[in-house]
């Protein structure tokens, strides 16, 4: 990534209709409704052979106030200040407006780099609104139709200048998830991979509306980077900001509340969850974040299942600590409801912050760390094959028909989350409860609280998997045997190895 562009100007004019051609994708929400983005969103665009980081901003409103248009201008003007170049789109149909040239204005104060470009120019409707655009004096407009992809070309060459003078600037890269273990991976116990400058960790946070979620982040940013307010639902998109929350690198995502199903109404907001959504597969851990006056609604539930079955490792927050009067007896009624209505994320953090305050944010900071770790653990095959020696002895395998089942070896095939895969006969015929079992017994013994695992049953017929290995895996266990025979042979005074 070379450069920020930053797309302003006001509301309607097709800023997030261009932002979702340039990321080849539609993650910005886009709707006839002016005003339907209300968030900064930050995206990995490609034009040619450009890429860069486009930043989609609210429309920009003559307001000044302390409304939530004044809220929203004073975010976009940020964006214009920390972009590295600042695209300012009018509507070529419209021709300039008042607050054209007023914006126009101000862009020229706030940014050295500005482009000018006439959205809706296709045919002869936008000729005289491209001719007027001269007029605000930055320079030839760009004629182009972020609908229909005409003026790209154009675009480009306007562009291609400053790519090599920010070649420099970086972006965050997504995370990996579902990481593949080598078989020399596995059979030795990994370091964890921290996150630093140029991987930071992916975080999530997701919750119904009005829980606190960009009340939160801008807590941990130190500054009011996300639009908050009483009005339930202002965020709409999906947002990312990168920032050292108490000396850890993150990338942290605030996304649009998620309703149940029957109040999601209206096409906007159905896009809003289906974008938060999309956010969790892009964090590596998600806090989903509960109002403490009502918590673990069905929505909070599905919300946390969601995250579980997408195998991220999840933290639970209760926000709004500081208004709740018998902090105890709350605390141990949200442990209670945790443990009988999220049993798959057993042992998983919850913490009680408040978002308004900032209390509780250092046990946030240690949870979401925690997490991060049992989320990357590694364990050796060795450790595990004596592992499930002791599960199956304490409680072996069912023997459906009279034919027994059994458990030859265990290894770790993935990580991020966790993947195991056991080598057993009659694979089919294991019930889920013993999975359980198992899985359980793997959070347990190696702690690994509240983090997806991944168990898979693969048929392994009456092979040996270690008959061709010069090494058999569980290494210690053999030398073990090996001491034993030894000391044996030698009681009796036998040669140490067998003749022959």
């Amino acid at each position: 990534m070379s450069f920020t562009l930053a797309i302003v100007g006001r509301p309607n004019v097709g800023k997030s209709t261009l932002f979702n051609r340039l990321v080849g994708k539609r993650l910005a929400l886009v709707d006839d409704t002016p005003g339907v983005t209300r968030d900064l969103r930050e995206g990995d665009a490609r034009l040619g052979d450009l890429r860069f980081v486009v930043i989609d901003s609210a429309g920009l409103e003559l307001v000044e106030d302390d409304s939530l248009q004044g809220r929203m201008r004073r975010l976009t003007e940020r964006a214009v200040e920390e972009a590295d170049i600042c695209l300012f789109l009018i509507d070529a149909r419209m021709g300039v407006t008042p607050a054209d040239e007023i914006f126009a204005d101000i862009l020229r104060r706030k940014n050295a780099h500005v482009i000018l470009a006439a959205n809706k120019a296709e045919g002869a409707a936008g000729d005289a609104g491209a001719l007027e655009a001269w007029a605000l004096g930055l320079g030839e407009p760009v004629r182009i139709s972020a609908e229909h992809g005409e003026g790209m070309d154009d675009l480009y060459d306007v562009l291609r200048p400053h790519a090599d003078a920010f070649a420099e600037k970086n972006v965050a890269q997504m995370p990996e998830v579902d990481v593949a273990l080598s078989e020399d991976e596995a059979e030795e116990e990994g370091a964890i991979r921290m996150p630093t400058e140029a991987r930071p960790l992916q975080l999530a946070v997701i919750g119904r509306p009005n829980a606190g979620k960009s009340t939160l982040i801008n807590k941990i940013l130190g500054e009011d980077r996300l639009l908050t307010g009483p009005e339930a639902g202002i965020t709409r998109d999906a947002i990312s900001v990168s920032t050292p929350f108490m000396g850890t690198p993150m990338r942290i995502w605030d996304t649009a509340g998620m309703r149940k199903k029957a109040k999601v109404s209206g096409k906007l907001e159905k896009l809003s969850v289906a974008d938060g959504l999309r956010a969790v597969r892009f964090a590596e851990v998600v806090v989903v974040l509960l109002d403490v006056n009502i918590p673990f609604e069905v929505q909070d539930l599905r919300i946390a299942d969601f995250a579980e079955t997408e195998g991220r490792a999840v933290v639970v927050a209760a926000n709004k600590w500081d208004l709740e009067e018998e902090k105890t007896e709350k605390l141990k009624e949200l442990r209670e409801s945790f443990e009988r209505l999220l049993p798959q994320l057993k042992g998983a953090p919850l913490v009680t912050v408040s978002a308004k305050t900032g209390k509780g944010l250092d046990r946030l900071h240690a949870a979401i760390l925690k997490a991060y770790e049992v989320w990357n653990r590694r364990i050796s095959t060795a450790k595990l094959n004596m592992w499930l020696t002791a599960m199956t002895e304490a409680h072996p395998p069912p023997a459906p028909g009279g034919r027994r089942i059994k458990l030859r070896y265990i290894t770790q095939a993935k990580t991020r989350p966790p993947g195991f895969v056991i080598k057993a006969t009659h694979t089919d015929q294991i019930p889920e409860s013993y999975g359980r079992y198992l899985v359980n017994g793997l959070r347990a013994d190696f702690d690994m609280p509240g983090t997806p695992i991944r168990l898979y049953f693969r048929d392994q017929g009456g092979t040996n998997p270690f008959k061709d290995r010069k090494k058999s895996i569980p290494s210690r266990l053999t030398k073990h045997v090996e001491k034993k025979k030894h000391a044996a042979r030698k009681e009796k005074g036998l040669p140490s190895k067998p003749k022959g």
